[in-house]
């Protein structure tokens, strides 16, 4: 993938994305007049987003979901007493997001992090304020660096090339030995490394695996990235409303097997479902999400196409869990730290990636301002956690967001953990028997001995005082999950040779075939995995479709614009 090829697929030429989805041509015709009745499978983002743009060109569509409730991923809970997002928590860039509209239309709480985390090393001692602002400044210049080398060298990198591997060489030239003493040098390079492994939360996978050729994928929508307080479940209720309205949603219907049958002009696809009557349509869209796919190439008969097949087996899919944990109180708040690091503002020219974590590219804004610094920081990492050998044996880190400092009524006595990858199986493994989510108080008692090695070292911690002990707990568990496809989220791995353009013909799909693929592993490459990506792949898909049948001009008077205010990016 060129660096022309890629600024053509970034926001400023979203309406070409929409237009073409990147890879049709010549233009697809089906029998001109006919209405068509589309099967969308999935109520996730990218489902509901399509569903409503195929009904404002009065398309007849049918939603069948495989669980009792809209959302997929982008989900709720209240089992902790208070509403937690189980799916996404932030919202990926501001310029021109039309998720950023819907929050505004909803009276959505957003907000915008100070930046300040607390950074514990290998024995569990934090790090003082100068030491952790020079080494996450010097961990984002790395990052910085490699998305501008895979940006510029992508052809010439080679696939098995990791972006630890990046790491590994820049620290030697960064940090020179001739500084200080070789042994202030050595734990020096071993402390960046140790953090650099943060990145593995962004994307669900270690950063071992990330794929430097494909780094530059992970860049995404230009602006901040604001962590939604309030929760998404009314940017929910706004995206789902359409569909709910006009279209036949069909709720625990679990789609088995899709056989095209027809010509290209007029194709039929029969759906056959899990313990039900199967249902013939015009049109299927299929927005499960890339895990599910990887594990049912056998359900599209006849098979797909090899070169589609070998895309969806060639992007990477994620394991990046949750594990919300309520105490009584936040301890960890009531005395105010004073060694806590400060992040300052990153210059505009660092690149904006996913972020669970200290985000990048945080300026003064209009959102909710940032938590008072009398509060513990907002972010915890646990760098290479030797101390917890029992429980955690490969020393894998950990961070933690500080829920006790969001805005106002949205604040909890919560930690929330980000876990992915090898945390995630472990994690998964010992949740195997219980449902997902997970809030029993039998089953998470398994986790506790897990997560004190951390919670105990924030402030003012004791083990006698019962205020200080969790009250409840609540995993994801999308790992154990058949519908999420046991785990989260498209990224780009090592050994991936041809990522972008894997990319382009999973968008493609098959339509000649009536197959048609939708969702935010689908979406323009400057929101790939966000759900600004799932709105944007539902959307491009649905005018697809609508064009094919000429019907793409019914509705434009008075049609509702995308979020009620989208200014197209």
């Amino acid at each position: 993938m060129t660096r022309i090829q890629r600024d053509l697929s970034s926001s400023p030429h979203r309406e070409d994305y929409l237009e073409t989805n990147g890879t049709e041509s010549p233009m697809l015709r089906r029998a001109m007049g006919k209405i068509p009745h589309v099967c969308i499978v999935g109520a996730g983002v990218a489902g509901l987003k399509c569903a409503d743009v195929l009904l404002q060109h009065g398309v007849k569509v049918t939603i069948l979901e495989g669980r009792g409730r809209v959302g997929g991923r982008l989900c709720q809970s209240d089992a902790l007493g208070h509403k937690v997002d189980l799916g996404p928590n932030w919202i990926h860039g501001t310029d021109n997001n039309p998720i950023l509209d819907l929050t505004r239309e909803t009276n959505t709480m957003t907000m915008t992090w100070d930046g300040r985390q607390s950074i514990l090393d290998h024995l569990g001692e934090q790090m003082s304020e100068k030491d952790a602002v020079e080494n996450t400044e010097l961990v984002w210049e790395i990052i910085e660096s490699a998305m501008k080398y895979s940006n510029a060298e992508s052809a010439s990198i080679p696939a098995e090339r990791s972006l630890y591997n990046y790491f590994e060489e820049k620290v030697q030239t960064m940090i020179p030995s001739e500084m200080e003493g070789d042994e202030e040098v050595r734990k020096k390079r071993e402390t960046i490394l140790n953090m650099a492994e943060m990145w593995g939360a962004f994307v669900g996978s270690p950063i071992q695996t990330q794929s430097l050729k494909f780094f530059w994928m992970e860049e995404c929508i230009d602006g901040e990235n604001l962590f939604v307080a309030d929760t998404y479940h009314k940017v929910l209720e706004r995206i789902a409303e359409p569909a709910l309205k006009g279209a036949d949603v069909r709720f625990w219907h679990k789609v088995t097997k899709m056989v095209s049958k027809g010509a290209e002009e007029e194709p039929r696809v029969e759906i056959e479902l899990d313990g039900k009557d199967s249902l013939t349509f015009d049109e299927v869209v299929m927005t499960a999400p890339l895990g599910w796919l990887k594990r049912n190439h056998d359900a599209f008969e006849p098979e797909l196409p090899n070169r589609l097949k070998q895309a969806i087996s060639s992007i990477g899919y994620g394991h990046l869990d949750k594990v919300y944990i309520t105490f009584p109180t936040a301890f960890w708040n009531s005395t105010p730290t004073t060694t806590a690091p400060t992040h300052p503002w990153h210059s505009s020219s660092i690149p904006n990636v996913p972020a669970t974590t200290a985000p990048l590219r945080q300026p003064p804004s209009d959102t909710q301002p940032a938590t008072s610094p009398s509060h513990y920081p907002g972010f915890t990492h646990w760098t290479k956690p030797t101390y917890a050998h029992a429980t955690n044996p490969s020393h894998w880190p950990q961070e933690a967001v500080n829920l006790a400092a969001l805005p106002g009524p949205t604040a909890h006595p919560t930690l929330l953990f980000y876990i992915y990858g090898p945390t995630t199986h472990q994690i998964a493994s010992l949740l195997s028997s219980y449902p997902s989510p997970t809030s029993s108080p039998t089953a998470l008692a398994l986790l506790q001995p897990f997560f004190h090695p951390y919670y105990s070292r924030l402030p003012n911690y004791s083990r006698t005082d019962p205020s200080h002990q969790p009250v409840a707990m609540l995993a994801t568990a999308w790992a154990n999950d058949e519908l999420a496809g046991y785990g989260s989220y498209a990224n780009f791995q090592t050994g991936l040779e041809r990522g972008g353009e894997d990319v382009e013909v999973m968008r493609r799909g098959v339509p000649e075939r009536g197959f048609w693929f939708a969702g935010e592993h689908t979406a323009p490459f400057v929101a790939l995995g966000t759900v600004t990506g799932a709105w944007w792949a539902g959307e491009g898909v649905a005018r697809r479709i609508a064009r094919a049948y000429g019907v793409d001009r019914k509705g434009e008077k008075g049609e509702r614009k995308d979020g009620g205010g989208n200014r197209g990016v």
